[in-house]
């Protein structure tokens, strides 16, 4: 079992940064691969970015490649969202998600709200 808690989320102006932050806790962190995903209002949640076990590979959703970046640390068993560039329509609630057989996610978060004002 694993938990997962988000951080980090808030409001900013557009152009602005932010990072996430998603603690985990429990067994065998460095077993999964992390994702963040996004759920605007009346919209389907979305796929942000994905981070392999070990933190060499990572992969991004066309809307945020080039602004957003995440990693993870595997001693402190956190991984991390950092938004540059932030746009209005990047306004949402944030989930990170852990893996253990991409793209199947086993655990969830419960969620940051993230609002980016024009």
């Amino acid at each position: 079992q694993v938990q997962l808690v988000e951080s980090g989320g808030g409001l900013v102006q557009a152009g602005g940064s932010l990072r996430l932050s998603c603690a985990a806790s429990g067994r065998g962190f460095t077993g999964f691969s992390m994702g963040w995903f996004r759920q605007a209002p009346g919209k389907e949640r979305e796929f942000v970015a994905r981070v392999s076990r070990s933190g060499s590979l990572s992969y991004y959703s066309d809307s945020v490649k080039g602004r957003f970046t995440i990693s993870r640390d595997n001693v402190k068993n956190t991984v991390f969202l950092q938004m540059n560039s932030l746009k209005p329509e990047d306004t949402a609630v944030y989930y990170c998600a852990a893996s253990s057989a991409p793209p199947k996610y086993d655990y969830w978060g419960q969620g940051t709200q993230v609002t980016v004002s024009s």
